[in-house]
């Protein structure tokens, strides 16, 4: 947090200062574990449900953290320490005030689906031209986004900024930290209905964000999402998608094992992009690319050039030839619109079509139908063999009718995999992360 000194962080989140140098002494990141503690952070002791941060605060000073903030003093410490009521309120009042310090423009994504690709592709674009911070991993929640700002630094021109949330009011909080110049949502969909309860309430919560936005802000919508294309809101809006009406819009598509290539079309400026990786959504992925980049001033070749730089994340639809089958693995995650959109992809690849699909989690009430449409979407749309497990098997086996197979464990799927999968078979492999499909991914690549 370059120029934010410990007696400023102190003021900002109201916090009582014991130690010396206040005034002097300037903060780094932002740290919750005392082991990557480096010489200037601040430590973060956070109290969890086995593990006391406030238990770590001397071996974070040890480390060199200019100071810790904290909601109690270890018996004995004398050295410097920030104590507050609450830390967590505390560092989002930390970070709000560090970001009034920075001038540089700002990007935030969120989105119900497509925020990480979103996140990697925008970051991608813009560093054809600027030094670019993005948010690590998946660090966008309430305290990955004060983490993420904290390393801003001078040398920085751009950051981007994921920002997820589960519940209602979570986005007014991160909104008041980022205060992004550019919003990006990439999709309203299917995700942590179990505390949001329908389409309406993710909509809600998710343009929470708006509220903390300058009315010259820009924000930019999938314009092909029912519920994002029609919102209205006080900034400047820009469309995305594959519709005619979209500001910036995809043709002449086409998806290949290796890329994926397309026209970006905005006005009277068209360029042929290629995206080094397979997959319908990753064109809505290069559009916001495209979309920011020309907010922010780039030239076709610059946008083009950063989206060819693109890389996968994990196990975002990585698709992985094996010699024996094609594995499209894309058990990162998974709601309803992120499977729809994997098996578009899937039923594009030569060979026979399968899909092995686990729980999509946080559904709420209408888990049950969505598991049943996910099956249904899939004998729909011509997949020839369904294996499932999980809590909600039967509503993929009841949707899927007779193409479907349902197993006890994950063990017993694994098991019937040399009997299930052919030669030449395209296999996609999607569940939320709790479901721990990686398992069923790697034992399909020795097949």
């Amino acid at each position: 947090m370059t120029g934010m000194t410990i007696a400023a962080a102190a003021k900002a989140c109201g916090g009582k200062y014991w130690g010396t140098n206040a005034e002097s002494t300037e903060l780094g990141r932002v740290i919750i574990d005392s082991r990557a503690v480096e010489p200037g952070d601040l430590f973060v002791a956070y109290k969890g449900e086995k593990v006391d941060g406030h238990d770590y605060i001397g071996a974070a000073l040890d480390k060199g953290a200019a100071c810790c903030l904290c909601e109690r003093v270890p018996e004995g410490e004398t050295r410097g320490v920030i104590v507050v009521d609450d830390v967590q309120r505390a560092l989002e009042a930390i970070a709000a005030a560090y970001r009034e310090t920075l001038s540089l423009p700002i990007i935030g994504i969120t989105g119900s689906v497509g925020k990480t690709s979103a996140k990697e592709m925008i970051s991608a674009v813009l560093s054809s031209r600027y030094n670019v911070l993005k948010t690590d991993k998946n660090l966008n929640n309430q305290i990955g986004v004060p983490m993420t700002l904290s390393r801003i630094t001078p040398a920085h021109d751009a950051a981007v900024v994921e920002m997820g949330i589960s519940g209602f009011g979570e986005m007014h909080r991160l909104g008041k930290m980022v205060r992004p110049q550019i919003a990006v949502y990439t999709l309203i969909g299917h995700a942590h209905l179990e505390f949001l309860h329908d389409l309406d309430g993710v909509l809600r919560a998710k343009t929470e964000m708006l509220d903390e936005l300058s009315d010259d802000a820009c924000v930019i919508m999938n314009g092909d999402d029912e519920k994002l294309k029609g919102y209205r809101c006080r900034q400047r809006k820009i469309s995305f998608g594959f519709g005619a009406d979209c500001d910036v819009r995809a043709e002449n598509v086409e998806l290949k094992e290796e890329h994926t290539e397309c026209d970006v079309v905005c006005g009277e400026r068209r360029f042929h992009v290629t995206i080094p990786a397979f997959g319908k959504h990753l064109v809505y992925a290069a559009l916001e690319g495209a979309a920011v980049g020309i907010e922010m001033g780039l030239c076709d070749e610059e946008i083009t050039r950063g989206i060819a730089s693109f890389e996968t994340v994990g196990r975002r639809a990585a698709i992985v030839h094996t010699g024996k089958l094609t594995l499209l693995d894309d058990c990162y995650n998974s709601n309803a619109e992120a499977l729809r959109s994997g098996i578009d992809s899937l039923v594009r690849l030569p060979g026979r079509h399968i899909c092995i699909l686990g729980d999509m989690l946080e559904l709420g009430q209408s888990a049950e139908k969505i598991h049943r449409e996910g099956g249904a979407y899939a004998r729909k749309a011509g997949v020839e063999r369904l294996l499932c497990c999980g809590t909600y098997a039967d509503a993929y086996c009841e949707g899927a009718g007779e193409i479907a197979r349902r197993f006890s464990s994950r063990g017993e799927l694994i098991a019937a995999l040399k009997e299930e999968i052919q030669e030449g078979d395209c296999v996609l492999v999607k569940a939320s992360r709790g479901a721990r499909f990686e398992e069923i991914s790697e034992a399909l690549k020795v097949l």
